[in-house]
C-alpha cells in the first residue's frame, strides 16, 4: 500500500463522518473535515507525483473518494433543505450518467478512456466551492444566502455543460470505427 493510497482510503472514510455531522446539526466540525479532506487530496496528489508512487489503485480512488464525498454532501444538505433538491438530482444524474455510459461501453466492447474534460474540472471546482460555502455558512453563521443562490446557478449551469460534454464526447466515441476493447485517446 502506497502512501497516496493510504491517504486517500483515509479520505474516504471521512465520507461518513461529514455524513454525520452534518445530519447532527454540527456544519462547523464538518465544513472542517471537508478542509482536511481537501488538503488530503492536494497532498496525496503531491506525493504521488512527486515521488512517482502513482498507481492504478490510486487512479480509481482518487476520483472515487472526491465523488463519494461531494456526493454525500449535497445529498445530505439537501435532505435538510440547505441545498435545492434539484440541483442534487442534477449532480447526481449527471455522475450516474457518467458511470453508465463507462459501463455500458464496456459491456458493448469499446471501454472508453476516462480523462477528466476541463468542463468538467470546472464543475468539480464550483462543486466544491458551493458546498465549503454551504458548511461555512452555517457553521459560522455568514449569512451568504445570496452567495449560495448564485454558486446555485453557476454550479447548475456547469453541471449541464458538462454532461453534454461528457455525452458528446462518449457519443463520438462509441461511433468512431476503432476495434474492440480499443480506448479512445482523450
Amino acid at each position: 500500500m502506497s502512501l497516496p493510497n493510504f491517504i486517500t482510503i483515509c479520505r474516504l472514510l471521512l465520507v461518513p463522518a461529514v455524513v454525520y455531522l452534518i445530519v447532527t446539526g454540527q456544519p462547523l466540525v464538518a465544513f472542517w473535515l471537508f478542509v482536511v479532506a481537501g488538503i488530503s487530496d492536494a497532498v496525496d496528489g503531491f506525493i504521488a507525483k512527486r515521488f512517482k508512487a502513482e498507481t492504478e489503485l490510486g487512479a480509481y480512488l482518487d476520483p472515487l473518494a472526491d465523488k463519494a464525498l461531494l456526493v454525500s454532501i449535497y445529498v445530505s444538505l439537501g435532505i435538510f433543505g440547505e441545498m435545492p433538491i434539484w440541483l442534487v438530482f442534477l449532480v447526481v444524474s449527471r455522475d450516474v450518467f457518467i458511470i453508465v455510459a463507462v459501463m455500458l461501453s464496456w459491456m458493448l466492447a469499446r471501454p472508453v478512456a476516462m480523462a477528466p474534460l476541463m468542463i468538467s474540472k470546472a464543475n468539480t471546482a464550483g462543486q466544491i466551492l458551493l458546498a465549503a460555502v454551504v458548511l461555512a455558512d452555517l457553521g459560522f453563521g455568514l449569512h451568504m444566502r445570496d452567495l449560495r443562490e448564485w454558486l446555485v446557478l453557476l454550479v447548475a449551469g456547469l453541471t449541464v455543460l458538462s454532461a453534454a460534454a461528457y455525452l458528446v464526447e462518449w457519443l463520438r466515441h462509441m461511433a468512431m470505427g476503432e476495434g474492440p476493447g480499443t480506448p479512445d485517446k482523450p
